[in-house]
């Protein structure tokens, strides 16, 4: 029986090369300025597209080497933020941080990416995928002094995400991806409003649109949180059926070397499942045949058409070398997955 192959796609984010920012560190600061930046930083996005496209990954992204952070980069851009003021807050209920002050009515001047989306489509024959930040993961990364209410404010972000939403599938963008890490934590407010504010972002695209909702990066603040999750994480039991019921074309979860038990993924029928085949919390590089055998497992449970192999979450903290192998290992480990169900 034919079928076809399996698309392969990442969470998002590339390690940057050292020349642009410190390799191997979370949110490391540029090491370049002004026009240099910006040139910097396109010569990265040239440089993991080619990393990519030679390891075999169909949907390409940007690496997000254009921003320190998947969050507030995005945020830095808005009026109403005031980054020289900093209020420490619980992150995720995980750890502590010392983050911006939400003083005014939040709003967007000007696109915040759509420059860099066009330079991508540009860049590449590919189809292309962008990741935005999720209204609630914005919430979860300020301190409100203004609006005072979690769900207000999403409700603003939202908004703004929506207009910058459509001029990225302006610019060409074929998938535009929300990352909604909190959608693990946050449970009755994902009930509540997460998913309507979700859906608000993702109003009126034509574009895919998908839902990033992991366990984190490899740093330690995660790593400590899931040894307290216990033999099985079942937290996607609680947001998947209500994303099944939602707008959202593609949800993208973690499943390798995870406590996640598999069978959750039923609860997305009919749903894009972009299959986290990747573990992104070591720097082992998976065998083709390990990237299989989590794929074999998945498709037990969604049908081939409707299953991208994909990271569990972003790379940027892993080493350029390791983060290049485990791209070649997610394609190798698809193709495998493709010539499997070709032979059945």
């Amino acid at each position: 029986m034919t079928h076809a192959k399996l698309q392969t796609t990442i969470a998002g984010s590339l390690p940057k090369p050292a020349w642009l920012a410190e390799p191997v560190k979370l949110w490391a600061p540029w090491k370049l300025e002004g026009d240099a930046l910006i040139e910097g930083q396109q010569d990265a996005v040239r440089l993991v597209l080619r990393d990519q496209e030679k390891a075999g990954i169909d949907i390409v992204s940007d690496g997000e080497q254009t921003r320190r952070h998947f969050v507030t980069t995005f945020i830095e851009h808005l009026d109403g933020v005031d980054f020289r003021k900093t209020r420490t807050v619980r992150i995720r209920d995980r750890y502590d941080a010392d983050v911006p002050v939400v003083a005014g009515p939040v709003a967007r001047k000007k696109s915040v990416f759509a420059d860099d989306a066009r330079f991508l489509r540009a860049e590449t024959t590919h189809k292309i995928k962008f990741t935005l930040p999720g209204p609630m993961t914005m919430v979860d990364t300020l301190y409100d002094d203004y609006y005072n209410s979690r769900e207000k404010l999403a409700w603003e972000f939202a908004k703004i995400l929506n207009q910058e939403a459509r001029e990225l599938e302006a610019a060409g963008v074929d998938v535009i991806q929300f990352d909604e890490p909190a959608f693990n934590v946050f449970f009755d407010e994902v009930r509540d409003w997460g998913i309507k504010a979700l859906e608000l972002a993702a109003e009126g695209l034509a574009c895919k649109t998908a839902v990033h909702i992991c366990y984190g990066y490899g740093i330690k603040e995660n790593t400590d949180w899931k040894e307290t999750l216990g033999s099985e994480w079942r937290q996607y039991e609680n947001t998947f059926p209500l994303l099944q019921a939602s707008k959202i074309d593609q949800v993208s979860l973690e499943c390798h070397n995870s406590k996640v038990p598999i069978t959750l993924i039923e609860l997305l029928q009919g749903k894009d499942v972009l299959v986290g085949a990747i573990d992104v919390t070591t720097d082992r590089i998976e065998t083709p045949k390990e990237v299989a055998a989590t794929i074999r497992k998945a498709l037990q449970y969604v049908a081939p058409e409707k299953l991208y192999p994909c990271t569990n979450c972003g790379m940027v903290p892993l080493a350029r070398p390791v983060a290049l192998g485990k791209l070649k290992a997610l394609a190798a480990g698809a193709a495998m997955a493709t010539k499997e169900l070709e032979e059945r």
